[in-house]
């Protein structure tokens, strides 16, 4: 039962990092349709802002008080992100709506330069990040289960990530204006809303949560310019398989697919494992093609 629990906890704990990866994808390739293949870039930004801000706490500040860096980290993770993220939709984005593969073209193009500006300030090797001292060590729940507080902290950050868009996307203006957009940008433009503002918020809010997943990533080990790539297929994924702008159906094709993918590492190997996921994956979409969860939309009439 301890392995049964603990294999569902490694399923949760995976299921809850590629959300908070895939949720800002999510909301830019639903409303935008663009590819964005510098997502992962967008993690590697936001884990090397946890760097930084780890490094002035220790030359500046007192010894003291650096256990509280990473509560400073995570905002400081979102708001370069999101800057970044805003700028290049100004800058590029906003050029390629309407043109799925120029946009994969050039996004792959802008995280390859990404990454070289990364290896060319922080180097080429893999940096680490020292955890806070209230993060190391585990709950204790029986003698053979110990659940890590790094994985609990990023579950309930994860958590509280989505409560926040929750509320943005269906509670508050901005939200309905994005919802309107997606559902159909020539109606929405008719009816006096701004597309081109609420288009260069949304990627930048996307840019901004990739940030602060990248932020959570640095507690579990070393990072380094490629950070991303590793995440950016499964990401990609989740989107796919949870159905193209609705929060729900992310939430519940990130929890699927890690959960999946632990038991079957599990039972089998971790190459296996993943190819099983990828067949599972290719058999639903051979089911329903537009995901777990369509969006209803006059547009599509």
């Amino acid at each position: 039962m301890d392995i049964i629990l603990l294999q569902l906890f490694n399923g949760l704990s995976i299921s809850s990092i590629l959300l908070l990866i895939s949720l800002g994808l999510a909301i830019t390739f639903g409303l935008m349709k663009v590819i964005n293949m510098a997502h992962g870039e967008f993690i590697m930004i936001g884990a090397y802002a946890a760097y930084i801000t780890q490094n002035i706490f220790k030359s500046i500040l007192p010894e003291s008080l650096f256990s509280y860096y990473f509560v400073f980290a995570i905002p400081a993770a979102f708001l370069v992100a999101f800057c970044i993220g805003y700028l290049l939709e100004f800058l590029l984005i906003r050029f390629l709506y309407g043109r799925p593969l120029d946009s994969l073209l050039a996004t792959w193009g802008v995280g390859m330069i990404l990454q070289q500006l990364a290896r060319n300030i922080f180097g080429a090797q893999n940096v680490a990040v020292s955890s806070p001292s209230w993060l190391n060590g585990g709950w204790s729940v029986t003698d053979g289960l110990v659940l890590p507080y790094k994985r609990l902290f990023i579950i309930a950050l994860v958590i509280s990530v989505l409560v926040m868009m929750y509320m943005y996307i269906y509670r508050s203006h901005a939200g309905r204006n994005m919802r309107a957009v997606m559902q159909n940008r020539e109606m929405a433009t008719c009816l006096g809303i701004s597309t081109r503002r609420v288009d260069g918020m949304t990627f930048a809010i996307g840019s901004g949560i990739a940030g602060i997943a990248g932020c959570a990533l640095s507690l579990l080990g070393p990072i380094g310019p490629a950070l991303g790539t590793y995440y950016i297929v499964d990401a990609f994924m989740v989107v796919v398989l949870g159905g193209v702008g609705k929060l729900v159906g992310t939430v519940i094709g990130a929890f699927g697919i890690g959960v999946f993918n632990t038991f079957f590492e599990y039972w089998t190997s971790a190459s296996i494992g993943k190819v099983l996921v990828f067949a599972c994956i290719m058999a639903f979409l051979q089911w329903k093609p537009m995901g777990l969860v369509t969006m209803r939309t006059r547009s599509l009439d």
